[in-house]
């Protein structure tokens, strides 16, 4: 893996973690499980010299588990970093990753480790004056080009229809539910594209092996962008290998965990497009190596997310400062955690999104508009 080496000789006077939840009138469903409501959890570090940096860590499943990691983070992970000087934010995140290995086994301590990650990075850039993707590197875009995501198939001519209207150029669908449903559907929706639209399919590991088979032989002629785990992520090399030789760009990322996962999963080949989650694993500085890595290698980068605003505008960041034709994932289905950032963002114009210009992520959550949904607040440190 290649590295990201910034200097920020800091100390944390104070990490929190704030957890929400927002009920839903409508579901969000996947092949595998559904949301009933979505929750967030941010995280707020405090230097000493009081500037502050925000992160975002991944829990969506199981439904429980953002208080838990919340827990997790301020009894665990807070005492090991407040009060002592720090390496960078690469070389913090690598010490917390390799003393909590065996931990990790056992509970989701990678992704505690990356909401803390975003944080550090956001202070970090802060501290210099930089918006986050200048200071990864100096070559970052100001803006990235954006997909519509998280659409289910039942209702994809709809919600494809209201995100195109929204600025959108790039389509995300569900599949994985009702096989002959769901391919009648896409042929539609890949007939209804206008010029210089793009369509994917996203199965969520839903399919078998021949399942997956069928799928990817009926829809090649369509032009998908890709299609998304369509197996299980752990299947064995010759189900991905077999899967790959029929020619249509297979995705995946989110459910891998670890640099080796990564180096292999890239050095393998059959992925054409990487996908890591910076909530759920490696933060700005896992994900920003694997990007380099898939993108020297021939890959495309294009990160994964399903979250609140923090975890959204840190992926806008590391997207823009990886370079490549990746897309970042917004999506689409209502949610009061992903907007209520200041100011309101994103603001999708044809496509793309343009980055905040503020030092680091650019935006903070509107704690005000948050609070109706506060179900805990915890805390490490002293203020």
């Amino acid at each position: 893996m290649t590295d990201v080496s910034v200097e920020s000789p800091m100390t944390i006077r104070t990490v929190e973690a704030f957890v929400f939840r927002v009920p839903l009138e409508r579901p969000v469903s996947t092949s595998f499980g559904t949301m009933r409501d979505r929750p967030a959890v941010l995280v707020r570090l405090e230097d000493e010299a009081g500037t502050v940096g925000w992160g975002e860590i991944w829990c969506n499943w199981p439904a429980c588990g953002a208080e838990h990691r919340a827990r997790l983070l301020v009894t665990d992970i807070a005492p090991r970093v407040v009060g002592r000087p720090l390496p960078s934010p690469p070389g913090l995140w690598r010490e917390l990753t390799a003393a909590t290995d065996i931990l990790g086994l056992q509970t989701p301590f990678a992704q505690v480790i990356a909401g803390l990650d975003i944080a550090y990075w956001d202070l970090t850039a802060r501290r210099r004056g930089k918006p986050l993707a200048r200071a990864l590197t100096q070559r970052a875009t100001s803006s990235v080009r954006a997909y519509a995501s998280g659409i289910h198939i039942r209702d994809a001519e709809a919600v494809v229809a209201q995100s195109r209207a929204a600025g959108y150029r790039d389509f995300k669908v569900k599949v994985g539910f009702d096989f002959d449903r769901d391919l009648a559907a896409i042929r539609s929706l890949a007939d209804q594209l206008e010029p210089g639209e793009t369509l994917y399919a996203d199965a969520n590991q839903g399919f078998s092996e021949s399942q997956a088979r069928a799928f990817l032989q009926a829809v090649r002629n369509l032009g998908l962008g890709w299609v998304e785990e369509p197996v299980r992520v752990d299947s064995v090399e010759t189900v991905w290998s077999g899967l790959a030789e029929i020619k249509i760009p297979l995705a995946g990322g989110e459910n891998l965990i670890g640099c080796s996962a990564f180096d292999a999963a890239i050095t393998a080949g059959h992925l054409s497009v990487i996908q890591p989650d910076a909530a759920k694993w490696g933060g700005v500085s896992g994900c920003f190596s694997v990007a380099k890595t898939a993108l020297a290698s021939g890959r495309r980068y294009c990160p994964h997310f399903l979250g609140a605003g923090i975890g959204l505008v840190a992926s806008a960041h590391i997207l823009a400062a990886a370079g490549g034709d990746g897309r970042l994932e917004i999506d689409v289905n209502a949610n009061p955690l992903r907007d209520a950032v200041e100011p309101v963002w994103p603001d999708i114009r044809n496509g793309s999104l343009i980055l905040p210009e503020g030092p680091g992520l650019g935006l903070v959550p509107a704690l005000e508009r948050l609070a109706p949904f506060e179900t805990l607040k915890v805390g490490f440190g002293q203020p």
